[in-house]
């Protein structure tokens, strides 16, 4: 594919390091002439110096042959306006935005639902943006994800959110069942049907493991099974569940504002009836456990804000965190859970470490990009969302062909969780996955025939067709088993 990244600010530069790595060619437009210098010796691909949004300079980059475009600058508005500029000139090519805007972001939803059906045949996207991303309602579904499963890194795998099977990430304890068993050898320890994905090591190394791979303690495991097996996975591997009923959210800025809305539903929606629109996009899940919400934030702007919006349903606190005589008197070192969703992203490690300290059970923190998350389990962070990391893995999605539905990157940045459509080109069809199987290069995980309504687990003997869903574990990069499947190699 041939892709035109407007936009060299980290996010830019991520996703372009991830399509060269994949044997796309590549080129990237930035106004600044200092991140253009710096980046000529370190990514192979074509770097100009220029204003994205000019028609001459994108015409010179080639983007009239151009696959997709990716407008990611540090603008809103030149993102949507390159955007509209392309599409006005070369409809075809498929376009991508990064929208952080919230007014901007949230009108264009609720327009495209508004009218969508009310044209007869294909209509122009409004902006003519294909795919509009937003990084806070990324991370915001990441940590409800993770508050919802129990305070686990957890992923929802299939193409809703009603997806009955999940991956979760989950450090072994000593003596634990799982402890010394060989993957072969789980199916004697428990009759939950489940699937060892991935195994993480201490010294980082991360491969997937055969039968004979032996489970050790502090060893990282990834297992797939069902949503109402999670807690029983759990258990297997020594994990102690704690029952989350007091929460202390610090930051009420858009991402703490759209997790408050989605934890704190049942209580909104007895002060109001209609849901915002933030509620309606993250789902319809909901935590009826918590008893106590306590939000803390250091601006007097944003708690009056916070305060007007959830009236009576929290406690909002106008505090600095870190003092520890507020902690005390509020008692919050015996919380259930602290959620660290500021923008400063080194707060939020730090706070995190802090009141795992004084006793506080389990922390969620939003940290910069999946290089932190090492750090931050270290420093006793139970599950850090890299909200660069969502971004450019929601664009990644976009941007592997039509076959191809979602992407997720895992074990940071080391394999991807791919779902896609077996086409009718694809090599594996009429094949029993037992066939095909290539031991520590990838693992099939999940199939969904045509009609039916619901994935299941696949086994050697799962054969595969023209149409069928399913969800792969690769490591990342690895365009030949993807394109074995879909048929583009």
């Amino acid at each position: 594919m041939k892709i035109v990244i407007i936009g060299a600010g980290f996010t830019g530069v991520q996703l372009a390091k991830r399509l060269i790595d994949e044997g796309n060619k590549v080129s990237i437009i930035d106004n600044s002439l200092e991140i253009v210098s710096n980046l000529q010796d370190t990514l192979d691909c074509d770097i100009r110096y220029a204003e994205g949004n000019n028609l001459e300079t994108l015409e010179d980059v080639g983007i009239a042959t151009a696959d997709a475009l990716v407008a990611v600058t540090e603008s809103d508005e030149i993102n949507m306006i390159t955007c509209s500029l392309v599409d006005s000139i070369y409809p075809d090519v498929l376009k991508i935005a990064r929208v952080r805007n919230e007014s901007y972001y949230v009108s264009t939803k609720e327009t495209e639902k508004k009218i969508a059906g009310r044209f007869e045949g294909a209509r122009r996207p409004l902006y003519g943006i294909d795919y509009m991303i937003n990084p806070d309602v990324e991370a915001a579904q990441a940590i409800v994800n993770a508050v919802e499963h129990g305070v686990s890194d957890v992923m929802p795998l299939g193409e809703d959110d009603e997806s009955d099977y999940e991956l979760s990430k989950i450090t072994v304890a000593k003596d634990s069942r799982l402890d010394g068993c060989a993957v072969k050898n789980i199916r004697n320890v428990t009759d939950i049907s489940m699937i060892v994905v991935l195994v993480e090591e201490d010294s980082g190394n991360v491969f997937f493991p055969t039968g004979d791979t032996q489970i050790l303690a502090g060893q990282t495991i990834s297992v797939l099974s069902h949503k109402d097996d999670l807690q029983a996975v759990q258990e297997l591997c020594g994990v102690k569940l704690t029952t989350i009923k007091k929460i202390v959210l610090l930051g009420i800025g858009k991402v703490g504002t759209m997790v408050t809305e989605r934890l704190m539903q049942p209580r909104l929606a007895q002060q109001k009836k209609k849901e915002g629109f933030f509620r309606r996009l993250l789902g319809k899940k909901r935590n009826a456990s918590v008893q106590d919400f306590v939000i803390v934030d250091s601006d007097r702007e944003r708690c009056d804000a916070a305060i007007e919006k959830f009236s009576d349903s929290v406690r909002i606190f106008q505090q600095d965190i870190t003092d520890e005589s507020f902690i005390e008197q509020e008692g919050l070192s015996n919380f259930d859970l602290c959620i660290c969703a500021t923008h400063n992203h080194e707060l939020n490690l730090m706070v995190a470490a802090y009141l795992e300290v004084l006793g506080l059970k389990r922390t969620i923190a939003l940290i910069t990009n999946s290089a932190f998350s090492p750090i931050a389990i270290k420093m006793g962070v139970d599950v850090p969302v890299p909200i660069r990391d969502t971004v450019v893995d929601s664009i990644m999605s976009h941007l592997r062909g039509k076959s191809v539905t979602e992407v997720h990157t895992v074990s940071n940045g080391e394999c991807e969780i791919i779902e896609c459509d077996i086409p009718s080109g694809s090599s594996v069809i009429g094949k029993k996955l037992k066939d095909i199987a290539r031991p520590g290069e990838f693992l099939m995980l999940l199939i969904k025939k045509p009609g039916a309504a619901k994935n299941e687990l696949t086994n050697g003997d799962t054969y595969l067709n023209v149409g069928d869903h399913v969800t792969l574990a690769v490591k990342t990069g690895d365009q030949k088993i993807l394109g074995y499947f879909s048929g583009t190699k």
